[in-house]
């Protein structure tokens, strides 16, 4: 019994890591993603980018997607004194996960926004933040005008989902103010489709978040038994996206290129416990994002 114990725990040793690549390799070219758009990553602390979403910056900031990727940071993450170090922590990682220039990153630093495990920031500021950078016309406007076409700098923004993935408030604040953002963009033009597609990064349970690239699976077939997304956006754009990055290979859309965001970036981030994080946790190898649906 024991024999036959461990003859099949080492056939799944083998067997799992090589059905992940193989799902990998299939995903990379085959799974719908986002071409030719002006994208931003909203996240609220340096390092979110890289221990959260990696995958989906790998994945969209391919030469052949054509699309022009840059990321707003609300915070500098400044809550044990390092905010500047972590500024330039996050631009060293953004340039790895493939963005074009350093002023693909900007920083919010701003006492609206402080780095706190028990501060919840405001939506409306968030919103009003996200239109002044991405919709100014609308910020200058005292009231929308109903006949105006609705439009914006971007194509598609992408954040944290309403759990936050580990429940950070901040992170949950973002889900807020980034809804907010989106609404606005068409409030008074009924019958109008948003310029801006929201995507939202999927949280899973917390046996899921840990499971490493094993949780492959499980994602695929949650995606496939919600229709593969649903349907597509207003604009035509994929109602999910999944990102699943290679397990090994020096290739740039890798496992290990999102690991190296992490350990020679944020270097000062590089506590013990963040080992385990790069090492276990689903999300340094597989994003799911799903679109938000919201009424106008």
């Amino acid at each position: 019994m024991a024999l036959s114990t461990l003859s099949t725990l080492g056939v799944l040793v083998v067997l799992l890591p090589l059905l992940y690549i193989y799902t990998a390799s299939v995903a990379q070219m085959r799974l719908p993603t986002l071409r030719n758009k002006r994208i931003c990553l909203l996240i609220a602390h340096p390092d979110d980018e890289a221990m959260f979403f990696a995958p989906t910056v790998l994945t969209l900031t391919r030469p052949e997607n054509g699309n022009h990727v840059k990321i707003l940071c609300l915070s500098s993450g400044n809550a044990d004194g390092l905010g500047e170090t972590r500024k330039k922590e996050l631009v060293k990682s953004g340039l790895l996960l493939g963005l074009r220039r350093e002023d693909d990153v900007l920083v919010i630093d701003s006492p609206d926004f402080p780095d706190s495990m028990t501060t919840t920031w405001d939506a409306s500021k968030i919103s009003s933040l996200l239109t002044s950078a991405f919709a100014p016309h609308l910020a200058a406007q005292k009231t929308p005008k109903d006949n105006s076409t609705p439009t914006a700098t971007i194509d598609a923004l992408i954040t944290f989902d309403a759990n936050g993935i580990s429940s950070h408030p901040n992170h949950i604040s973002l889900y807020h103010g980034a809804r907010a953002f989106v609404a606005s963009l068409t409030r008074g033009k009924p019958g109008w489709a948003s310029p801006v597609d929201l995507y939202t990064l999927t949280t899973v349970s917390l046996p899921r978040k840990y499971l490493a690239f094993l949780d492959v699976f499980a994602t695929i077939v949650s995606v496939a038994l919600n229709g593969g997304g649903g349907k597509k956006s207003d604009k035509g754009n994929p109602g999910a996206l999944v990102s699943v990055s290679a397990l090994v290979g020096g290739g740039r859309e890798s496992y290990g290129t999102a690991r190296k965001a992490m350990t020679e970036a944020h270097k000062s981030q590089m506590v013990w416990f963040r080992w385990g994080w790069i090492a276990l946790s689903r999300y340094m190898y597989i994003n799911d994002l799903r679109l938000e649906r919201l009424k106008t």
